[in-house]
């Protein structure tokens, strides 16, 4: 029995525009507004800005490892299809379940930040008690609010990738806009004093906020997953992936020095969203605040989009490849979207309300965590291809010589290090370590599947397909 193939293609319909608004948009998000706050408190102004220089470096590094294999093999699954040919099955199927712990755990914490957005706007929103966790009281109309969200977001990925790809540009203009009258409004208006102390809590502060910010930065990489439906030329893949990491790292260092300069630290601390109190104070009127929370709900939205893109695609091409159920490999006969996969991860989205705001840390930390293990396998990936098939085309080249591969071995390797038990910013006990072991337990039962029907004929037998566009489909590529 061969591989499964899917008797539909996906559409080849994504511009450069579309493409570049679903990386950035799926970047910045949402985690600018909620969680600015807690990195400024946790090290200091410049400190969380050195901090996401730092990660910023990391994610650069990755980002051009990814932008020449992507360009290489512009096939739907992205990490699976380089660590799959590089390194092997056990491997490739890893890294392509790590990165969808990544992606899920961005999706739930949409449908969390969601209700935690409204609240701003309706405080007293919150009825019918349902439990407590962690000290924090879930109502049923919060959590429901996430929920339609949810089923939002679902609907307008199952109809179609085109569709959800102008919802995608239209949405990260209006961050975009907010993004910018915040950061220009607190070049004329903040106050360096406001700033200090400019380091908080050494490096173990700094330490704090660099492990948060794979999980802010990661959303580049879930243009790779949607390559086969890019209707672009492979070299420009990799220069627009490279282009959408360096404007998001520029967008979270501008966001922090914005709100840095524009709130003292007791306002800082008193705001439940200090990005939107930073607003508010740079243009001394409660309505702009208002209006940056709504650009921060749209910026929901494009990472909850962009992520269901990612997830539904790598789960797609894991059943293409037969190492996952060929359920998560149906595509939808009118739409051409990968359906059921769309289904499943939008159904665990609509759970996570039900744990209340907690969840929020939760999901960073635990999806950082797996994101930088798929990182690391890519740049393994990487340096491998780069030995073992030096003649295989490759439109975008990440330089002449391996360096970039062996930094972003030695970087992931360090993120990788900092959330193990012990260290000042490890995975929490036991939430943070029961999401990514039941994750990860899901994945062995699935493994242990795999192992049993992919034989290494069935794997060579997909990558037969794992080929690079001709010439002849590069001219009609428009």
């Amino acid at each position: 029995m061969g591989i499964i193939k899917t008797e539909n293609k996906l559409k080849k319909v994504l511009s450069r525009f579309d493409v570049l608004f679903l990386s950035f948009g799926a970047m910045i998000g949402w985690g600018w507004v909620v969680l600015s706050g807690i990195w400024i408190t946790e090290a200091g102004t410049l400190g969380a800005m050195l901090a996401f220089v730092i990660g910023g470096i990391l994610v650069i590094f990755v980002g051009l490892t990814y932008s020449e294999l992507a360009s290489a093999m512009p096939k739907v699954g992205g990490e699976l299809v380089y660590v799959l040919r590089a390194l092997g099955k056990n491997l490739g199927f890893v890294a392509a379940w790590a990165v969808t712990l990544g992606y899920v755990s961005v999706v739930a914490f949409q449908a969390t930040a969601l209700p935690t957005v409204i609240e701003f706007f309706f405080p007293n929103y919150r009825v019918g008690y349902m439990w407590t966790i962690q000290g924090w009281d879930v109502h049923l109309s919060w959590v429901l609010v996430g929920v339609l969200g949810a089923l939002f977001v679902m609907f307008v990925n199952y109809i179609g990738i085109k569709i959800a790809a102008i919802v995608q540009m239209i949405f990260t203009l209006m961050i975009a806009v907010m993004g910018i009258l915040l950061i220009s409004g607190a070049s004329v208006t903040g106050s360096m004093a406001n700033a200090e102390p400019l380091f908080l809590g050494g490096m173990a502060g700094i330490m704090t906020v660099i492990v948060m910010t794979p999980f802010m930065f990661v959303g580049f990489d879930v243009i790779p997953q949607a390559a086969e439906e890019m209707n672009i030329k492979r070299k420009s893949i990799g220069k627009i992936l490279i282009f959408s990491v360096f404007l998001a790292v520029f967008w979270y260092i501008a966001i922090i020095f914005g709100v840095g300069v524009s709130l003292d630290k007791p306002s800082l601390v008193d705001a439940s969203l200090p990005t939107a109190a930073a607003m508010g104070a740079i243009f001394g009127s409660e309505f702009f605040a208002k209006l940056l929370v709504a650009g921060g709900i749209a910026g929901i939205l494009t990472s909850w989009n962009a992520f269901i893109i990612g997830g539904s695609r790598v789960l797609y091409a894991m059943a293409e490849a037969r190492m996952l159920p060929a359920w998560f490999g149906k595509l939808h006969p009118k739409y051409k979207t990968p359906a059921n996969a769309i289904l499943f991860i939008g159904c665990l989205s609509v759970l996570s309300p039900l744990f209340g705001r907690p969840m929020l840390v939760w999901l960073v930390d635990a999806g950082g965590f797996a994101v930088v293990i798929a990182y690391f396998l890519v740049a393994w990936a990487f340096l491998r291809l780069r030995k073992d098939e030096p003649n295989m085309s490759r439109p975008f080249r990440a330089g002449k010589s391996n360096v970039v591969g062996w930094f972003a071995i030695v970087m992931s390797l360090g993120f990788i290090v900092l959330y193990l038990p012990g260290m000042p910013a490890a995975l929490s006990w036991p939430a943070e370590w029961f999401i990514f072991a039941g994750w990860s337990l899901l994945g062995v039962f699935f493994w242990a599947r795999m192992r049993k029907t992919l034989t290494d004929e069935h794997v060579d037998e997909y990558l037969k397909d794992v080929v690079e566009l001709n010439d002849e489909d590069e001219e009609k590529v428009s």
